[in-house]
């Protein structure tokens, strides 16, 4: 997938300026595309000269002017053909996944402390998709939203990352676990 791509679908909830558009990337894009606000200002830019995006500039009272994107026909074809095309596979690349690969070759003790620092991100991660996937239902269950609510993609998306951060949390916290308990282990059999 292109950051195109993503930009493109974070814009079909209606009209953004750059600035909402890494606010967005932030809470609800963040769970399967990363990209920095340079990146999107950047992506905005191509877009636009692509004739994907349409931008036209609002001009504010004491503040700079803003320059508001939409998505173009053309902008949703190339959504609809990236929609179209088969997936690529997901790949994962993770240093430390890496490091707990080779944690019985390392002191375990720093590989431990950093599985509890991905685990606290990911439970603060967890925290904020959840919040978000309260703001879309209102005050619908989940299974009514789904059925009824306007737009169920960026719902669906959002959970996704719920489950991936809540199972992240988990193996970090398992882990760290497994490692701690092996470690003290070690130590005991040692003395």
């Amino acid at each position: 997938m292109a950051l195109r791509h993503a930009v493109l679908a974070a814009l079909l909830d209606g009209e953004h300026s750059g600035y909402q558009l890494t606010k967005i990337f932030d809470v609800g894009v963040a769970n399967f595309w990363y990209a920095s606000p340079q990146q999107l200002y950047a992506e905005l830019a191509r877009l636009e000269a692509d004739g994907l995006v349409a931008g036209r500039e609002v001009v504010q009272r004491g503040r700079p002017t803003k320059r508001l994107f939409t998505v173009t026909d053309a902008g949703l074809a190339e959504l609809a053909a990236f929609a179209a095309a088969p997936p690529k596979p997901l790949l994962l690349r993770d240093d430390l996944v890496v490091r707990v690969h080779a944690v019985d070759a390392l002191d375990p003790a720093p590989v431990i402390a950093q599985l509890h620092e991905r685990a606290a991100a990911a439970a603060a991660k967890l925290e904020l998709f959840e919040r978000t996937l309260a703001h879309f239902r209102g005050d619908r269950d989940e299974q009514t939203y789904l059925r009824e609510g306007e737009r169920v993609g960026p719902y669906l998306s959002c959970l996704a990352g719920c489950r991936l951060e809540r199972e992240i949390r988990d193996w970090c916290l398992s882990t760290a676990r497994t490692l701690a308990e092996r470690a003290a282990r070690s130590r005991r059999e040692s003395s």
